[in-house]
């Protein structure tokens, strides 16, 4: 009770002290200031799946495509970025790119197709986490110096959204010859080499990251001569800069301080649509949690609509299986599990390794992860499951999932292109164990076919047949506990503006094109 008592206390002195002071004060015009809770994992292209390193990573680079902006609204329909057009075969296996001119590297050394070939041959020799968005076969080739080809051995069919993706961002070869050792990889971890608006001038582990624009960019001058994000652990200290005028933009706060931010009007609280989902891993690779009763024990013993109503104040809504509401493939007729202490104690009944407890990971990476930890804790304990926790500084926690040592850990899941592969394959092939995607270390023969049969149609309808008839078995085997998916909601200055929210780029902010 008394740690209730002491964070409420918290955010009252910092509601208090933000009257103190005026909004919007101290961050000149020409400079952005965002805040988030927690440092970038590495800034490499070919590395990162993680959107909080991409408020840094995606203004750094461009890639062949982009999302389209209609009405002011992100699209998750795409246009050319470097790419001036583009051509399949009928068959869809062979894709030729024709680039724009101009374009040039934050050294003054041009975009070509070579640096796209190097980018993409890169990419998929690391063979990490964005590698996984591509096809293994990939080939590509040069044309000419303005034309590169990309070859593929079997159609995929969200082929042309991937390159839409972070980890489709075309990296300077230069920085290959300057770190022959290992192409650059280490130096790109902390350093950016693209030919987007913005590179990174410095980073402050812990402290912050600065941006600078790129003098040699090919398209409109950014307004801001400077965006620094600040690394700000602590919500309500992010909340309270943001009132005072230290920053801009504060993600990552929790309900309450939104909705308190929302009636002093100082700043601006926009709300989206979202398809981001908050989920559970039950790490299926290893005991106790092979066993699918316990899984389903779990799901039963959950208490969704109490975090829903409790922890997101109603701005979100419980999943129903992987692929959430809004994305097509998803299937309204689809089994959704519900706090059932009956259903939990039966299926814990039946299971024949009964832990004497179960760890639970999570970080201070998102405010609601502890508040949703301690209702798992809970609600759990009720029908005779110990859950013990273990609160881990985010990169820890990663480590631990990637190496699958856990049982239980937490979740947020934000598509990267507008197709259910994003939530399914990623999710649930076999080939993505691990933090590529299957965190649950699920393993099916019958739902890998399913999978790899979706992405090599490209017709509609059939995909979704396929991706719901999977859907069905993992739902069915409780390979995750699907939580809920919640509306994105960012505070920022009422005078900044042009911000364009994009449902495959959360905390992403178009640097490029916002000004105050």
């Amino acid at each position: 009770m008394s740690k209730v008592n002491y964070a409420a206390l918290a955010v009252a002195v910092a509601i208090g002290l933000a009257t103190l002071a005026p909004a919007q004060a101290a961050v000149p015009k020409d400079m952005l200031v965002i805040g988030k809770a927690a440092d970038p994992q590495t800034l490499d292209p070919a590395v990162t799946i993680d959107n909080n390193d991409w408020t840094v990573t995606y203004p750094a680079y461009q890639r062949l495509v982009q999302y389209k902006t209609e009405g002011g609204k992100g699209s998750t329909q795409v246009e050319g970025e470097l790419a001036a057009s583009w051509a399949a075969s009928d068959d869809q296996l062979i894709w030729t790119f024709k680039l724009k001119p101009g374009n040039k590297f934050d050294d003054g050394s041009e975009v070509n197709a070579e640096a796209v070939k190097w980018s993409f041959e890169r990419l998929m020799k690391i063979g990490q986490g964005p590698s996984e968005a591509f096809p293994k076969d990939l080939q590509v080739t040069v044309v000419d110096p303005l034309t590169v080809r990309f070859t593929l051995k079997t159609p995929f069919a969200p082929f042309l959204y991937t390159l839409a993706n972070d980890g489709a961002g075309i990296v300077n070869p230069a920085i290959a010859k300057a770190n022959p050792a290992d192409e650059g990889k280490a130096w790109l971890a902390n350093h950016s080499a693209g030919s987007g608006p913005y590179r990174l001038d410095r980073w402050q582990k812990g402290q912050q990251l600065v941006l600078v624009p790129n003098p040699h960019y090919g398209g409109a001058k950014p307004a801001f001569k400077r965006v620094t994000v600040k690394i700000i652990a602590e919500s309500a200290t992010r909340r309270l800069q943001l009132t005072r005028g230290d920053l801009d933009i504060a993600e990552s706060l929790p309900i309450d301080q939104l909705t308190a931010l929302k009636s002093e009007n100082k700043v601006a609280v926009n709300e989206f649509p979202s398809l981001r989902v908050t989920y559970l891993y039950l790490n299926n690779g290893k005991a106790p949690l092979n066993q699918v009763d316990l899984r389903r024990a779990i799901s039963y013993a959950v208490d969704y609509q109490g975090m829903v109503k409790g922890i997101l104040g109603g701005n979100g809504k419980q999943m129903r299986g992987p692929i959430p509401e809004g994305m097509w493939g998803y299937d309204v007729a689809a089994q959704q599990y519900s706090l059932d202490a009956d259903k939990a104690r039966t299926a814990l009944a039946a299971v024949k390794d009964k832990p004497a407890s179960l760890n639970f990971l999570y970080s201070v990476s998102d405010p609601n992860w502890e508040a949703i930890a301690l209702s798992v804790q809970a609600s759990l304990a009720t029908v005779g499951i110990n859950v013990k926790l273990e609160k881990l500084a985010n990169a820890t926690m990663r480590d631990r999932i990637g190496q699958g040592n856990y049982d239980i850990a937490i979740g947020n899941w934000s598509p990267d292109f507008a197709d259910p592969y994003m939530f399914m394959n990623y999710w649930f092939e076999s080939d993505k164990k691990g933090l590529p995607g299957n965190r649950s270390f699920y393993s099916d023969p019958q739902v890998d076919a399913l999978l790899k049969k979706a992405v090599s149609v490209s017709d509609q309808q059939v995909r979704t047949a396929d991706y719901q008839a999977a859907q069905k078995i993992v739902i069915d085997q409780a390979a995750y506990v699907y939580l809920f998916q919640k509306n994105y909601q960012v505070a920022m200055n009422k005078e900044v503006k042009g911000f364009v929210y994009n449902p495959m780029l959360e905390q992403v902010f178009n640097v490029g094109q916002m000004s105050k």
